[in-house]
């Protein structure tokens, strides 16, 4: 099937998935309200097979260490799947899925599977990477741009995390972890009942992001958008903790905005 963009709508909501831009969602509308930023680099975009910075684009895999490019030096940022172009797997009124093969640099084969699933007060986006061949670490996340303002106050963000990473110079994880500081952030945070942060813009709207993993990176320091990043594990992860996709295991992970009007 093509990759052309798709309308999910249920109630008042509608979500436009672009796959043949990155599989990411381009935009999310409640009520005729867009809550993400707009720009092809923006809206919601997949992570994967990485999320964050991997320390000088270097990762080991298995015996060996992999180069990958440099596309935020001195580091490689936030995988390679967006850069790509997904195919449309199957579509509903409310549903779709997307697939990506991994490629090049990438140095294993395997899919990637990404479910979009809309309700009138909620979206879900569900992702695994599968391999059918070598295992290999790999991480899944996803980066949404969430507008700072829907047209009257800025948003405000609460969440409680159990820890924060301390962010070395470089802004990797030293290997600390430090009491949560106050904003503003481009750090990753450890929530050890699962992500659970609540965007709120004063009279207008409530969505909480939520995800049964643990990390969510938080950056807050551009003017026009706040990012809420749920992950399978932190920046520079998969030297320091690498989840492993082997040909009986997959790597799946969850994600759930959910929103109340005001």
């Amino acid at each position: 099937m093509s990759n052309e963009d798709i309308t999910l709508t249920a109630g008042d909501a509608e979500v436009t998935v672009q796959p043949g831009n990155g599989g990411r969602i381009g935009g999310l509308r409640v009520g005729g309200t867009e809550l993400l930023r707009q720009g092809d680099r923006f809206g919601c975009f997949p992570m994967v097979p990485w999320c964050g910075r991997i320390r000088d684009g270097r990762f080991r895999d298995g015996a060996t260490v992999v180069q990958m490019p440099l596309n935020s030096p001195p580091h490689a940022i936030h995988g390679t799947a967006r850069d790509g172009a997904w195919r449309t797997a199957r579509t509903t009124a409310d549903e779709a899925v997307i697939t990506y093969d991994l490629v090049d640099p990438w140095p294993h084969t395997g899919r990637v599977t990404q479910v979009v699933g809309l309700t009138e007060s909620s979206l879900t986006l569900t992702m695994s990477v599968e391999t059918y061949a070598d295992s290999f670490p790999a991480q899944i996340g996803w980066h949404p741009w969430f507008n700072r303002t829907l047209g009257g106050e800025d948003v405000t963000l609460d969440f409680t995390p159990t820890w924060q990473e301390e962010r070395g110079p470089d802004h990797l994880p030293t290997g600390n972890r430090v009491d949560p500081e106050p904003g503003p952030w481009d750090d990753c945070f450890g929530m050890t009942d699962g992500v659970d942060v609540t965007l709120t813009w004063p009279g207008q709207l409530v969505l909480k992001v939520t995800s049964p993993e643990e990390w969510v990176v938080v950056y807050d320091e551009q003017e026009a958008a706040v990012c809420v990043e749920p992950q399978t594990g932190p920046p520079n992860g998969l030297n320091t903790l690498p989840r492993l996709v082997t040909p009986l295991e997959p790597l799946e992970a969850t994600t759930t905005w959910s929103w109340t009007r005001l």
